[in-house]
């Protein structure tokens, strides 16, 4: 188990966080320069908290209070940066081999079967010059893992690949991540590739955790705006609450029917685009007529930009943005005229 609770002065802003998690992969997710790989490094011991505890399989790593800070070779952690920091002098196998401790009997078996387990066979006396940005990368997975660590920490390992060799990297990384059973933490501002990889997700603003828990919970109520704004919703209005069940959405100048309770204080509410769909039943519950102000053609798919008919606000705030396949898109557009959308209760975001 993995016990978080510091703080540390950033810049502008102190980060400032509480983190529980046992045997899952927990996503650090937000923006860059919000905190996410100072976590890390704390953790590491790479960094040093302000204040606070961390703690992992009850063995303290850092206390402020009982004046504990091990180093970063007595913490049993496992680090993977962006840039993966290869040794440049040593070959591929020499890389793995720094990380297994000198009196271990197995040494040799123990790269051997690393190098098999990564397909890396054939490229033992490769310098790291001489290897593609896949290669270093399960290069680098070797050399952590060959140490067996307690926890294992990703920071944005795929951003300098491209799509084709993140994809086929991130499915074996995902096999790994399975295989090794512990627990594990990755940063990524990647929405996608979060949702793939991770169990839980940690949203990060600003040095703070604004949102937490299992991935699907996370996307379905992200419960504020900035978690929302975080993982994609593309529509969000400021709102404020009618009745218990029914919301007024200031931006979009609709009054819409909620899935489930509304308590006070709401402040926005949100959809996202491929949630509403283009109706025929105009008198449907959460149904409008729209006016389509634009189309933004996407490599598989095109976005509608709408607004209410009634709607009088020349605010980008009052476009609503709705998701269809190419092909109803050109049908759509074709009949040059508003259109009726159906916002579907179930998956409004009440926003707090």
């Amino acid at each position: 188990m993995l016990y978080i609770d510091i703080k540390k002065k950033l810049g502008d802003f102190t980060l400032d966080i509480g983190i529980e998690t046992n045997k899952e992969t927990l996503a650090l997710f937000g923006a860059s320069g919000c905190g996410k790989t100072v976590t890390l490094k704390c953790v590491a011991g790479i960094e040093k908290p302000d204040e606070g505890e961390i703690v992992l399989n009850d063995k303290i790593l850092f206390s402020s209070k009982k004046k504990i800070n091990l180093p970063p070779q007595k913490r049993n952690v496992g680090l993977l940066f962006q840039s993966y920091a290869l040794f440049p002098n040593m070959t591929l196998e020499e890389n793995i081999a720094i990380s297994i401790p000198k009196n271990c009997p197995n040494k040799d078996k123990i790269i051997k079967e690393k190098i098999s387990e990564f397909s890396l066979e054939g490229l033992e006396t490769n310098y790291p010059h001489e290897l593609s940005g896949g290669q270093q990368q399960r290069t680098a997975l070797a050399r952590m893992l060959v140490n067996e660590p307690e926890i294992l920490m990703l920071d944005e390992p795929f951003s300098a690949l491209d799509e084709h060799l993140r994809w086929k990297l991130e499915q074996r990384l995902i096999t790994t991540l399975r295989d090794y059973g512990r627990t594990a933490l990755y940063v990524s501002h990647n929405k996608d590739e979060v949702y793939r990889i991770a169990d839980k997700i940690a949203i990060y603003n600003q040095g703070s955790i604004k949102a937490i828990g299992g991935k699907q919970e996370i996307f379905n109520r992200p419960g504020n705006v900035n978690a929302a704004k975080l993982i994609g919703c593309n529509n969000i209005s400021r709102a404020k609450k009618i009745d218990k069940n029914r919301v007024y959405a200031i931006d979009w100048d609709l009054e819409l029917e909620s899935g489930e309770a509304v308590q006070d204080g709401l402040k926005y509410i949100g959809i996202y685009g491929n949630n509403l769909d283009i109706s025929s039943d105009m008198t449907s519950k959460n149904t409008f007529l729209m006016e389509i102000i634009n189309k933004i053609e996407n490599p598989f798919s095109d976005t509608l930009v709408l607004k209410h008919e009634r709607n009088e606000s020349t605010s980008y705030n009052s476009y609503i943005y709705l998701e269809i396949n190419s092909k109803e898109s050109l049908d759509v557009l074709s009949l040059k005229e508003p259109i009726y959308v159906h916002f579907k209760k179930e998956n409004l975001l009440l926003l707090y």
